[in-house]
């Protein structure tokens, strides 16, 4: 995702990727970003580096870092942001938001959820999927962040309502992505294989009745249609799960599929599909298994 948002960004706006993956660092150092969309393959080139000293300052940022980066990620914001600025966080998962304002600040961290998607080809090699409405809830310092996106070709919306949607994505990360990673195989198969299909959909209404639960009212009415026409869409994708494991990293298992179930726990609404695909995918990377509830 910094691949795809820093590719466009870079053609309208001094762009600094901050990371930490060094093979990934050298490869935008030497080749820029590679950016794959619409069959062409487009270059920027942007700053690099692992050392928030040559951010400081900074009036606007992107956190689109895993899950399990974002305490490290708030840390390091809170040393290059401006006392001024913002940081806008559109990952995935549950509770990104709470980590940054406890390294940052409230008055410095601002919630989004994207719907566009991108898959990692290799380091500093990215092709754009998915595309689809960035949203974002108010907050008085995000307009020229917001502006520049929109110039960048992003489509931004404002959203009073996050939390709508910030379920409704999570409905459909825990019905795909872990499924996906599990068996290897692209989104669309998901559809092909009957018992994965009933699997897929089932997590994604597991994670529906859980936000049903906290009156939380999903953008669509039909969790199973949903997840199904997000898997068409993105058919020929390979879940940002599968990604994660197939280089070997960890995943965002525990703030997914991990969440519905912590979630679920607390409003005592069960959600058996979401931790049998939460405890497997832990198996699979070699990670201790989660608590047994």
């Amino acid at each position: 995702m910094a691949g795809l948002f820093g590719g466009r960004l870079a053609s309208h706006a001094e762009v600094t990727l901050l990371g930490r993956w060094k093979e990934g660092l050298e490869a935008l150092r030497t080749s820029g970003i590679r950016l794959q969309e619409n069959g062409e393959t487009l270059t920027a080139n942007v700053k690099v580096t692992d050392d928030p000293s040559e951010c400081k300052g900074a009036l606007s940022a992107l956190v689109l870092v895993k899950s399990w980066q974002s305490e490290d990620a708030g840390n390091t914001l809170a040393e290059c942001l401006a006392p001024e600025g913002v940081a806008l966080t559109l990952q995935n998962g549950l509770g990104n938001i709470d980590v940054l304002k406890a390294a940052i600040g409230a008055e410095r961290a601002a919630q989004g959820v994207t719907m566009s998607g991108a898959t990692l080809l290799g380091p500093g090699m990215v092709r754009a999927g998915g595309a689809g409405p960035t949203y974002v809830a108010p907050h008085p310092r995000l307009e020229p962040l917001v502006d520049l996106l929109e110039t960048a070709g992003f489509e931004v919306q404002a959203a009073a309502n996050l939390a709508s949607l910030v379920w409704g994505k999570l409905a459909v990360n825990a019905g795909i992505n872990a499924l996906a990673a599990l068996l290897e195989v692209r989104n669309g198969e998901l559809l092909e294989r009957p018992h994965a299909r009933r699997l897929m959909n089932e997590a994604a209404m597991e994670t529906a009745r859980v936000a049903q639960a906290q009156d939380i009212q999903l953008p669509y009415d039909d969790p199973a249609h949903e997840v199904e026409g997000v898997a068409t869409r993105t058919a020929n994708n390979e879940s940002s799960m599968l990604q994660d494991i197939r280089r070997g990293a960890p995943t965002e298992v525990d703030s997914i599929n991990g969440a519905v179930v912590r979630e679920g726990e607390r409003h005592g609404v069960p959600t058996p599909v979401n931790w049998s695909l939460w405890n497997l995918v832990r198996a699979k990377v070699g990670g201790p298994m989660a608590e047994r509830r």
